[in-house]
């Protein structure tokens, strides 16, 4: 299960409306160990492309030799849907290289850029395979 504070869960989201039509993408980082997402780390989709999403590989080691300074690593990737549900689509499933990590997606299709509905979801994906979890948003971690 994933458990994601509500101002974390809320910058996620914005950063997908924002970018709307555009694929979002970012990373939250926590201490290493925990599995407890804390410092939100919104990217520039390289592509900039409504169905697809790419980091730029000088930012990502730029973002990993930070994380590796902080004592920190990588505790969800996420990245936004712009015309099709939450769910990782084939190429997203190649991109997941963070067994330990969770996959977050949201959907923007039904609201585009405005307040609306919208879908987010999480996944562990492991060696190819897809397992969707639980996801409980709390005001802040006891």
């Amino acid at each position: 299960m994933l458990t994601i504070t509500r101002a974390l869960h809320d910058a996620i989201v914005a950063h997908a409306r924002a970018d709307h039509p555009d694929e979002a993408c970012g990373v939250v980082a926590g201490p290493a160990g925990t599995g407890r997402p804390e410092r939100f780390i919104p990217m520039l989709n390289a592509a900039r492309s409504p169905t697809f999403y790419e980091f730029d590989s000088g930012d990502l080691l730029k973002l990993y030799r930070e994380m590796d300074d902080r004592d920190e690593e990588p505790v969800v990737v996420y990245h936004s849907h712009t015309a099709t549900e939450a769910y990782p689509s084939r190429t997203d499933v190649s991109y997941a290289s963070e067994p330990g990590a969770h996959y977050v997606l949201v959907s923007t299709a039904d609201s585009g850029n405005d307040d609306g509905p919208f879908e987010f979801r999480s996944y562990r994906i492991v060696d190819g395979e897809i397992t969707e979890e639980d996801v409980e948003i709390v005001e802040s971690y006891a």
